[in-house]
């Protein structure tokens, strides 16, 4: 249950972080939204860091599936588009990776 708590985390400080950017270089907002955006991104990476995995890599692997589902919850809610069924379908598939990831015994 903590792991997924500190993967939400970052998904959040992630997505905030690097949609300030968005909306300072694409939706012409001021280069003041990149301040608020560097301050989500370093949450992003302290709590991937508290991710209970011995390896790196394996964390960011597994992170990949809950960044996909965190991602269509921000589309939904932030930028006001549903997903759709194949939106859907790729997020079911990348969860299933992750919990391949996080839950298979590793040596």
């Amino acid at each position: 249950m903590q792991t997924l708590v500190y993967f939400l985390i970052a998904a959040c400080g992630e997505i905030s972080g690097c949609y300030s950017f968005w909306a300072w270089l694409r939706l012409g907002k001021s280069i003041l939204y990149i301040i608020p955006g560097v301050l989500a991104l370093l949450v992003f990476a302290v709590a991937l860091t508290q991710i209970n995995v011995s390896y790196a890599g394996r964390a960011y692997a597994a992170y990949g599936g809950i960044y996909i589902f965190s991602s269509l919850i921000w589309l939904w809610i932030a930028e006001g588009v549903k997903p759709d069924r194949w939106d859907l379908l790729g997020v079911a598939v990348s969860l299933l990776g992750t919990s391949i990831i996080l839950f298979a015994y590793h040596r």
